[in-house]
């Protein structure tokens, strides 16, 4: 039977990896774009460049990353709140905390290194932050609470 722990890291990353994935989905269908073909722009990332004219099997690889990537994210977070107490006790302040650290890294350091510099737009960084905030860090945050 999976311990503490991991039973944290399994379900703050089925929860907070869905929230972020839907809402990831919708920005792309805003946009007027199709969520198939940002799934396959997240498959290119280990699959190249090529990743995208793919089909389905490619678009399910690029999920399968997403949660990959939110496992780590996820764990990272769950093992330091066992070791740092603070981060249970203030879970709230902890969380946008590291949904903002999180949306830091991801987007001034590895987007850019996989595909290159994106200005920011005022509406882009609104739903990033909230992405990161709300759906991902928090959620995160109160699993690790408990």
């Amino acid at each position: 039977m999976m311990g503490g722990t991991g039973r944290k890291i399994v379900m703050a990353t089925l929860v907070a990896g869905t929230l972020d994935i839907l809402s990831a989905c919708v920005y792309t269908l805003i946009a007027g774009r199709a969520p198939i073909n940002m799934l396959k722009g997240l498959a290119s990332a280990i699959l190249g460049d090529g990743a995208v004219k793919g089909g389905i099997g490619v678009a399910l690889v690029g999920l399968l990353l997403h949660f990959a990537i939110m496992t780590v994210m996820v764990a990272f977070f769950v093992i330091a709140a066992n070791r740092l107490p603070i981060l249970k006790s203030r879970w709230l302040i902890a969380g946008v905390v590291y949904g903002i650290g999180l949306w830091a890294f991801m987007s001034l350091i590895v987007l850019p290194l996989r595909f290159g510099w994106h200005p920011f737009t005022p509406l882009g960084l609104a739903e990033q932050f909230f992405s990161h905030i709300v759906l991902v860090g928090i959620p995160i945050a109160w699993f690790a609470r408990r």
